[in-house]
């Protein structure tokens, strides 16, 4: 009997999330929705008011006092080590002598009610001592305030190639930092146990990290933790973390109390507390052809990391390994800084650095295009990596997967690029003051975790008796449709319809030793060690099979649900069942670990990524150059995604990072005063992008014919970070509006976010009202325009 050829929902299908009726109706389950026990305590954290200030008496006397209120705790409290650092020592969950930023939490209070723990924080007194306090990026480097030391990527001797170069070129500009502004906020839920037991339900995309976290403030061995997470309401890196401090304030509470706790933090609080996108200071020296090939590169990309470590030794190192994009560059430095300020510790976010070093690339092709008087696209063409030859990346991978000719043409066929750059230059001959721009941006985006440690997976499946799987495995379910891809993988590997597939809450009891569900690697890590998990019961089951009709395991086949046995069959229910009365184990663990990749951290050397993805964009932007405000009128996406486990949750992480991406460059503004306290801690001051900056013609397309050359599973590529990176085409069609109001070749002076008030200043400055090199106006919250990327917010 041949195995019919029925179509399945397995891979490549475009299927539903597996929660989305859940979302759309309410009946998904967040952490803030999860019934607590009748005992349960809600929590609430004291706030350091000041940007760097020496801690004296904490006096807990008045808010302890307030019915209602069960406990309290500061950094005394801790039984174990005051010290959640992700990579370096020495980064406390509760401050400890010494306050960083405003915002820093320094204790924390338990009550019955979450309005009387918030009213008993507010009674708490602390004794401080204010001290003086860097604020900016320029001010670290003058005073050589750094978090790490400094990671420089050096190939050849730019100094001399830059002597000899016919043009030689320097710039400076800065992008700006970006809160995740995730709709659930930083929640957990810690549920003292027995023999100090302690169970934590966390937001976080990193349940080990936060299960070693909380282990080292408690003292305990980390068995004695376990942390689980069904979903979050949005992460981008902001759960990564900074999700430990909450988790574990927490759970001291529990210990302290008995009794389960409760922390949520407040929108207010969550921006003020936890960290956001690193900002970053750029600045090159550059030496060129008269055709614009670069022939050598200083680049400098200087990160503000706030008052810790945190994650930025690695958001760092990857800055420094996107900073080439596309384009090969024989004599090059990067130099990457860790400034120290006295500010929230910057962090994970969406890109993790490699949209701040495409930034600054794009940024100096953009410079040294108009400098030229040459097609921005012309120039990056004659600098694109070749195939067999110019193939070698700064740090020494070889570019083995290069098709970003073959996107960018796709691209530019598909839209009519020269027409609509000449529809582009008619509107803008007779529109006096509403300018449009036109800019295209091409994207490589590595893949892998820069610490090739990381890069590893596991995964457990069941399958039961009727036919229908258990699956768990170590990633996190974040909205990005990680849970259903790998269920598909699942489904496709036992030939069953996905529905039969059902995926657990993660949790380290069950997966253990996990890394965070991040760098765009979570369908690639968990879904392969899922494969291999379901793989290995597969072949159990065929061995029964052919046992029972007698024929050899590899004449075994699955499909449609069934097995098949040359003339027999059996569904794959039936041969479950079948399995378990020959007791044959239905059970089996999987695990992954990424080939190839090695990286020499000290040299900033190796092959830090399995394989690259590529993506290209056009973006077409309106700019009213009496106002500065804009909109973003069109944009057309192609991006690559391999052989895509589900095109349809691909569109919506392509579509969704390029918003979110044009929301960085563009509105997401923040704001410090004088003080480094945070003015831009909520909706009503910081503009992320609505359904109205939404281009009215938005395009996505996914690259056809291009499985990942790399035995990823089933050839598909990653997608969660590559495509924010296609945003930067409406930065630079920004600046080619802004160009369009003074001659040929204007230089634009435009930061980002591209904001109105720092656009009416670029427009000035093109036109000669103001000197070049001079700054935009300071703006804050009560300046702020409420035009962002459209007029109607």
């Amino acid at each position: 009997m041949n195995a019919p050829a029925s179509p399945r929902r397995g891979a490549h299908a475009s299927v539903r999330h597996d929660s989305a009726a859940g979302h759309v109706t309410g009946r998904a389950v967040y952490l803030d929705d999860m019934p607590l026990p009748t005992n349960a305590l809600h929590a609430a954290l004291v706030l350091c008011p000041h940007a760097h200030a020496r801690i004296g008496a904490i006096d807990f006397t008045a808010a302890l006092a307030l019915p209602g209120v069960v406990a309290a705790v500061g950094a005394a409290d801790i039984p174990g080590v005051n010290d959640i650092g992700p990579i370096l020592k020495g980064e406390p969950a509760l401050a400890e002598g010494v306050a960083e930023y405003a915002g820093h939490p320094v204790a924390a209070v338990a009550a019955e009610t979450l309005e009387i723990a918030r009213e008993a924080a507010a009674l708490v007194k602390v004794e401080w001592e204010e001290l003086p306090a860097v604020l900016t990026v320029e001010d670290a480097l003058a005073q050589g305030l750094f978090v790490a030391p400094p990671q420089v990527m050096l190939r050849g001797d730019p100094d001399a190639a830059l002597g000899y170069a016919p043009i030689r070129l320097s710039g400076e500009v800065r992008c700006g930092g970006q809160d995740h502004f995730y709709l659930e906020g930083q929640i957990a839920i810690a549920v003292p146990g027995e023999d100090r037991d302690m169970q934590v339900f966390s937001s976080t995309q990193h349940p080990t990290e936060v299960q070693h976290g909380v282990a080292h403030l408690l003292g305990l061995p980390f068995n004695q933790v376990t942390v689980e997470v069904r979903r979050m309401g949005g992460a981008f890196g902001g759960k990564e973390s900074q999700a430990t401090i909450v988790a574990g304030i927490a759970a001291l509470l529990a210990r302290k109390s008995g009794r389960p706790v409760k922390l949520r933090l407040p929108r207010d609080d969550d921006m003020a507390a936890t960290g956001k996108r690193h900002p970053f200071l750029i600045r090159w020296d550059v030496g060129t052809d008269a055709e614009g090939r670069i022939l050598a590169l200083d680049l400098t990309l200087a990160a503000d990391s706030g008052n810790i470590a945190d994650l930025t030794p690695a958001v760092l190192a990857r800055a420094l390994c996107h900073s080439d994009n596309c384009y090969w560059i024989p004599d090059i430095r990067v130099t990457g800084l860790a400034c120290k300020t006295h500010k929230v510790s910057n962090t994970a976010f969406r890109g993790f650095g490699g949209p701040q070093g495409m930034f600054a690339i794009e940024a100096l092709l953009d410079d040294l295009a108009r400098h030229l008087k040459l097609p921005l696209d012309t120039v990056r063409a004659r600098n694109f990596y070749g195939v067999g030859a110019k193939d070698t990346t700064p740090y020494g991978m070889t570019v083995e997967d290069n098709i970003i000719e073959r996107v960018t043409g796709e691209l530019a066929r598909s839209v009519d690029l020269p027409g609509w750059r000449d529809a582009v230059d008619a509107f803008n001959a007779s529109s006096p003051v509403v300018k449009k721009g036109l800019a295209t941006v091409p994207v490589k985006f590595g893949i892998s975790f820069n610490l090739p440690t990381l890069n590893q997976a596991g995964a457990l499946v069941h399958v039961y008796t009727d036919g229908s799987v258990h699956l768990n495995h170590g990633g996190t379910e974040m909205g990005q449709g990680l849970f259903v891809k790998v269920a598909q993988v699942v489904a496709e590997a036992f030939a069953i319809d996905v529905a039969m597939v059902r995926v657990s809450a993660t949790s380290t009891a069950k997966v253990p030793n996990t890394s965070a569900t991040a760098a765009s690697s979570g369908s690639d890590l968990n879904g392969m060690a899922a494969l291999a998990a379901a793989e290995t019961i597969r072949g159990r089951m065929a061995e029964v099979m052919a046992g029972q009709f007698g024929v050899p395991p590899d004449d075994v086949s699955f499909d449609d649900g069934r097995a098949f046995a040359r003339n027999e069959s059996l569904s794959f229910g039936e041969l479950a069942q079948l399995c378990w009365s020959k007791r044959v184990s239905l059970s089996s663990t999987g695990f992954y670990r990424t080939p190839k990749i090695h990286w020499d951290a000290a040299t900033c050397t190796g092959r830090p990524f399995f394989y690259f993805t590529y993506g290209a964009a056009a973006a077409e932007v309106a700019v009213d150059t009496l106002t500065g405000e804009l909109r973003v009128l069109r944009a057309e996406l192609l991006q690559d995604c391999g052989n895509s486990l589900n095109p349809a949750i691909d569109r919506g992480q392509i579509e969704g990072a390029f918003v979110q991406g044009m929301g960085w460059l563009t509105s997401e503004e923040l704001w410090w005063d004088a003080a480094g306290r945070l003015g831009t801690h909520g909706p009503s001051t910081y503009k992320i992008p609505g359904s109205r900056d939404v281009p009215p013609v938005f395009v996505t397309r996914l690259l056809e014919d291009a499985p990942n050359r790399e035995a990823t599973v089933m050839r598909s590529k990653a997608v969660g970070e590559p495509p924010l990176m296609l945003a930067l085409s409406v930065w630079l069609a920004i600046r080619d509006a802004v160009a369009s109001v003074g001659p040929k070749g204007a230089k634009v002076e435009l930061d980002a976010p591209a904001t109105p008030s720092r656009v009416l200043a670029a427009v000035e400055r093109v036109r000669g009202g103001e000197q070049p090199g001079v700054g935009p106006p300071p703006t804050g919250p009560g300046q702020r325009s409420n035009a962002g990327v459209g007029s109607g917010s």
